[in-house]
């Protein structure tokens, strides 16, 4: 029956937050943003929600995806970076001190590292032996034979050269958050996106129980949250899909459409 005068209420807005490999794109790392996607999150624009991007990647190094995809809020450095509008509101450092230990230790040892100092998409390196040792095609590399960590004010970033069998030969990797993408080397990087986007949320005024978040890795298990949705994709590890609120198909396989039209989040 229908009653007169009833008005249908509006769709309650959401806060998307997308992890980027293997969940926008169809590889991690790497491959294509599917046109599915593109298309959702055009739909999600147009329905009044909030899109954002939540990476591990620097600020800078984001960029690339950001202007691709017109994302201009951004969860970036493992939850250590926000960004609204198009306008960073903070980017908060590594543990300047324990990262400088760090790479004493990796001297000492004979571990080739890099080191990114700022919000700059390629890391610094005082001599080829990091490359040489990774072959790395992730990010630029600059070879400043006098770069002097022990004078950096802040560091975001420290790439190790090691082998998973080599870890515990760094004792300090155990205060420092750390991942491994690559079976040459790993990134010392922060890794709660949650911290971000919470910050985020808090900026905002806006409700937790209103965020729903997208991821597939390792890097995105501190966002799957009780507190809001977590969505995982069908491409993602296990240990991921356990915490999930719910699992959608594949990043290939129109995975982020899917889950938001399930939702009812678009038509």
């Amino acid at each position: 029956m229908e009653h007169v005068g009833a008005q249908t209420q509006p769709a309650r807005k959401k806060y998307f937050f997308f992890d980027i490999d293997g969940t926008l794109t169809t590889e991690n790392p790497g491959g294509i943003v599917p046109k599915s996607t593109i298309r959702t999150l055009e739909a999600l624009r147009a329905k009044g929600h909030f899109v954002c991007i939540a990476t591990g990647r620097s600020q800078a190094k984001a960029l690339e995806y950001t202007k691709a995809l017109g994302f201009d809020n951004v969860v970036s450095d493992g939850g250590n970076g926000i960004t609204i509008g198009g306008k960073i509101v903070e980017i908060v450092p590594l543990p300047l001190a324990l990262c400088k230990q760090l790479i004493a230790d990796c001297e000492k040892k004979g571990f080739p590292w890099g080191v990114s100092t700022g919000n700059l998409p390629y890391r610094t390196c005082k001599d080829g032996t990091f490359w040489e040792a990774t072959h790395d095609t992730f990010m630029k590399t600059l070879i400043a034979p006098d770069f002097d960590y022990t004078k950096a004010t802040a560091i975001y970033k420290v790439y190790v050269a090691c082998l998973e069998e080599q870890e515990s030969q760094l004792p300090l990797l155990s205060q420092l958050p750390f991942a491994r993408y690559h079976k040459e080397y790993i990134f010392v990087e922060p890794d709660d996106k949650s911290v971000g986007i919470r910050r985020m949320m808090d900026t905002l005024h806006a409700p937790y129980q209103d965020v729903v978040v997208f991821g597939d890795g390792k890097n995105d298990l501190k966002m799957f949250r009780p507190e809001w949705t977590s969505i995982a994709m069908g491409n993602g590890i296990e240990a991921l899909k356990r915490k999930a609120t719910f699992v959608t198909k594949r990043s290939d396989e129109d995975g982020i459409e899917y889950a938001c039209k399930h939702f009812g989040w678009i038509d």
